[in-house]
């Protein structure tokens, strides 16, 4: 999948949490995440003073995150779908230290071949 593909289909399935979502879908659109707020905390900094961020670029940067809050948590269960886990294991991030670690690890785990439980190989 490419970059602007998995970008349409994370958003077209915005709050879809069935189903299975394929690494570079998972990976496409967290990039795609991290450009965007990058983007808008470079396009605040002339306008931030004593190294504090403008609050337009905060506003800016809350109403983005806030957009994709849902969409992300719906990838990240459709992620674990697709390795043959459970939804609930997007959780595993709030275990402290090292609960990041392993939801990394398990979202660059391939995904199961052909269908599982949860649905078809995504392509």
């Amino acid at each position: 999948m490419t970059y602007q593909e998995s970008i349409r289909s994370v958003l077209s399935k915005y709050v879809t949490f069935s189903g299975r979502a394929s690494r570079s879908e998972y990976w496409w659109f967290t990039l795609f995440t991290i450009m965007v707020s990058v983007a808008i905390y470079l396009l605040g900094l002339p306008f931030s003073s004593n190294g504090d961020p403008a609050l337009w670029t905060l506003l800016l940067q809350w109403g983005f995150n806030l957009a994709i809050l849902l969409p992300t948590i719906a990838l990240g269960v459709r992620r674990m779908h697709d390795i043959g886990k459970g939804g609930g294991w997007i959780f595993i991030t709030l275990i402290p230290l090292i609960g990041f670690f392993w939801y990394i690890v398990l979202a660059a785990t391939p995904g199961d071949p052909g269908d599982n439980r949860f649905g078809p190989m995504p392509r």
